[in-house]
């Protein structure tokens, strides 16, 4: 039987937009063992939002950040 991940479309997000873990972490205002935790078990609808507004304000600031070099 295969594992299949759980919130594959978050991880899926997060590695698209060149997010890490620990980058949701912090915008989350958590740990990154704590993120990982969330990310063991398939997340409800509004959770899984704010971790989509996370990947979206780190993959924002990353492109600033690329802006200004």
């Amino acid at each position: 039987e295969i594992m299949i991940k759980k919130n594959t479309d978050i991880r899926k997000a997060a590695k698209e937009s060149g997010v890490f873990l620990w980058e949701i972490a912090d915008k989350l205002g958590v740990s990154e063992p704590t993120v990982n935790r969330y990310l063991r078990k398939e997340m409800s609808d509004s959770q899984k939002a704010k971790f989509f507004a996370a990947i979206e304000q780190v993959k924002l600031e990353h492109q600033a950040e690329t802006a200004n070099d």
